[in-house]
């Protein structure tokens, strides 16, 4: 969810990498308690559990309930296939080294898998009883074989035979055919079968296509509004006498394994990156196995022949009921059923980039002449202010060039349409692409090299570096003067996702912020950042050292008497030099509020060092994306967004850049923003000082409290169509 494009429409996917590191020395800061951290993975998790929340709240529509379930399943994936594969190499190959936190990897394991199991049973518990009756009531139902009458089955025989037994492929496990391979996630009978002449006992086991509909729909006397579906691996189980014929089928039971995901490219040993990440890509698929989950009712027979053949241990055998893989549940999303959804929201123009004149045509440079314009999406419309933006330059003959970073981006992409037309236009046009950006490399390799092929200058950023930064940078010829038109975002450039992640962008035609992004640009397809910008905090130099020092200006203000206060919207946060810099900050009345969506590594409420820090989390339709860093300054206030969460990967290992803002209307926008979230009367999970996190989402009468997301799109949508700056 930055993973972020992993699943698109969820709105609430996590971006994972292997961020592991050496350790943080505690003793660094005497002054602070060697145990002042939360461990990351164990937040990962509770950041999952309110993913889960929302699938258990009944006064959510049900079919967003269901998305939820998928989202949490499709996340607890990713989480495996990255994290705890990460995990369990590094100490099987002795790597390991205690966490931040102190404990031992292999205890962090143990916890992991403890809470995994729960969650996982919860999980299916809020599937069972909770959504799977809800979705009944309202005429979505899923049946099972033996629920089904005559004419039923009749049918579904038809279905299956036509549709579905074509496709199969049972694979036997004999000394003529070994124990087959088992791809990552995907669904499988694991069947044992009799010959019912020799009575000789075999296993078989029978993949489940990923590409027929895990839903399959049951056309047969439905009324009006009624739906009913049958699950795709109960009716092959039914089917199973077809595959083997003149053989007793004993027992069948669905499984499925997880696989470790992670990619690993030595840059340094690479000349031509792209074939060498495609090497690991394919090296991906047969990675080993972490994970095994199977239906709760297979017999110890079969159990056992799947965990000595895939060599998995007990923690990493997970027993579940029936179904299992619950991301099948998106294809429920697609349901026209409006009034089981969330209500529709349709992003709004900004009124800045409204024309002037009722019928004039819109002209994006026109309106960032007017004044630096601050986007909110997905409140504010990507395609008619960032795709436009681009578009409009391609198109543009005074424009000469175009230099663009492409980190995720959607496989239809109008943004890479617009860059290869301005190349096919003559001008001059940079695509930085991120080919490591985990699970779009080859989507994003496959980009950089149709934009080569249209003449577009294509780099892949620094050796050793992700470029996660969101930069757009406009050389336009105005008067025989070249002017930079600038864009600075916190989100991918990704139509699609930008339906659904709650991101921030600037456009400006700032002069200062358009020489520091040429300079940057120059930097990453050239060789080195090194020197420092004037608008921009950039990583891996210069942003953890420039947000250490404003934080550290806090405390100084705070401890002379001035105005101090710091608020912070991240994804994640982690990195134990920030953390203690907000504990010493907070140690010396610094009031601090921090957003975090997702992983939060520190500690809130201890009375010693973190008593003026509050800690909030919001979730909903749409994934909160942006990045916001915001400091009172003695009364001038300092504020920043940009792409970078604090991490270590971000501070230290990625490009990432922040933009000052200088605007007062758009600092005071974002200190609003910042007092809705933080309010008690919205909608959140507040962080409590025994690590864990209470939603509060019902006031003392037991009414809904504001939904900051719905209130949000309320507000913009109201705000004056003239043109005139807000």
């Amino acid at each position: 969810m930055d993973g972020e494009d992993t699943i698109i429409g969820t709105g609430l996917s996590p971006e994972f990498d292997d961020d592991f590191e050496q350790p943080w020395n505690p003793q660094l800061d005497p002054s602070l308690p060697p145990d002042r951290y939360l461990d990351r993975e164990l937040s990962w998790l509770a950041f999952n559990q309110r993913v889960l929340e929302l699938a258990e709240d009944p006064l959510i529509p049900v079919l967003e309930r269901s998305n939820f379930l998928a989202i949490f399943a499709s996340n607890l994936d990713e989480f495996f296939m990255v994290r705890v594969a990460g995990l369990k190499r590094r100490i099987l190959t002795g790597l390991a080294v205690p966490t931040n936190t102190g404990r031992a990897p292999v205890d962090v394991l143990a916890d992991i898998s403890e809470k995994g199991h729960e969650l996982q049973r919860r999980h299916a518990d809020a599937y069972q009883a909770g959504v799977l009756p809800a979705l009944d009531q309202v005429g979505i139902s899923v049946a099972t074989w033996d629920s089904l009458d005559d004419a039923d089955r009749v049918q579904m025989r038809d279905v299956f035979s036509r549709q579905i037994f074509p496709v199969l492929m049972p694979l036997a496990v004999d000394p003529a055919h070994p124990f087959p391979y088992i791809s990552g996630l995907s669904l499988n009978l694991a069947i044992r079968v009799r010959n019912s002449k020799t009575g000789k006992e075999q296993f078989a086991r029978l993949k489940v296509p990923t590409m027929l509909p895990r839903f399959v729909r049951i056309d047969q006397r439905e009324s009006v509004g009624q739906m009913r579906f049958m699950m795709l691996e109960d009716l092959i189980a039914n089917h199973l006498s077809d595959l083997f014929p003149g053989m007793e089928v004993l027992e069948h039971h669905v499984f499925r394994v997880t696989r470790n995901e992670d990619v690993e490219v030595d840059e340094d040993e690479t000349e031509n990156l792209i074939q060498a990440l495609e090497r690991e890509l394919l090296r991906r698929r047969f990675g080993p196995p972490i994970r095994l989950e199977v239906s709760e009712d297979m017999d110890p027979i079969t159990l056992g022949l799947l965990v000595r053949e895939l060599d998995i241990t007990e923690q990493e055998v997970y027993r579940l009921p029936a179904p299992l893989d619950l991301g099948g549940l998106f294809e429920f999303s697609r349901i026209d059923r409006p009034e089981l959804h969330y209500p529709t929201h349709v992003p709004t123009t900004a009124a800045q980039l409204m024309p002037l004149e009722p019928n004039a045509k819109p002209d994006v440079f026109a309106s960032i002449k007017r004044g630096p314009i601050l986007l909110h999406h997905p409140y504010e419309s990507f395609a008619t202010s960032v795709q436009a933006f681009l578009e409009q330059a391609a198109r543009d003959p005074h424009v000469l060039a175009i230099k663009q970073t492409l980190y995720r981006t959607s496989g239809d992409s109008p943004i890479v349409e617009a860059l290869i037309d301005a190349a096919e236009r003559g001008k001059q046009v940079l695509a930085l692409v991120e080919i490591k950006a985990r699970f779009d490399e080859q989507a994003n390799i496959d980009w950089a090299r149709k934009l080569e092929k249209a003449g577009v200058h294509v780099v892949y950023g620094l050796v050793g570096l992700k470029t996660h930064c969101k930069l757009a940078l406009v050389v336009r010829e105005e008067d025989g003067v070249l002017k930079h038109y600038s864009h600075i975002g916190t989100g991918n450039y990704n139509p699609k996702t930008s339906r659904i992640y709650e991101d921030l962008g600037l456009l400006t035609d700032d002069d200062q912020v358009g020489k520091d992004l040429t300079r940057l640009f120059n930097e990453l397809s050239g060789y080195a950042i090194e020197k420092k910008f004037k608008r921009l905090l950039v990583a891996p130099l210069h942003l953890r050292k420039g947000l250490l020092k404003a934080i550290d200006n806090e405390r100084l203000n705070a401890e002379s008497g001035r105005p101090s206060g710091i608020r912070i919207k991240v994804n994640s946060i982690v990195d134990e030099a920030i953390i203690d810099a907000l504990y010493r900050a907070s140690r010396a009345g610094v009031p601090i509020d921090l957003w975090v969506r997702g992983i939060c590594g520190l500690k809130a409420g201890q009375e010693d060092y973190s008593a003026n820090i509050r800690v909030r989390s919001i979730l909903g339709r749409y994934l909160e994306h942006s990045r916001i860093f915001a400091f009172a300054n003695d009364g001038d206030p300092q504020v920043f967004i940009g792409s970078a969460d604090m991490m270590h990967r971000n501070l230290d290992r990625r490009v990432e850049a922040l933009v000052r803002l200088t605007d007062a209307a758009h600092i005071a926008e974002l200190g609003d923003l910042f007092d809705r979230a933080m309010d008690d009367r919205t909608s959140s999970w507040w962080l409590e000082s025994d690590g864990s996190w209470v939603r509060h989402n019902l006031d003392q009468d037991g009414q809904p409290l504001d939904d900051l997301q719905n209130r949000l799109m309320q507000l913009i949508t109201q705000r004056p169509r003239s043109g005139s700056r807000r």
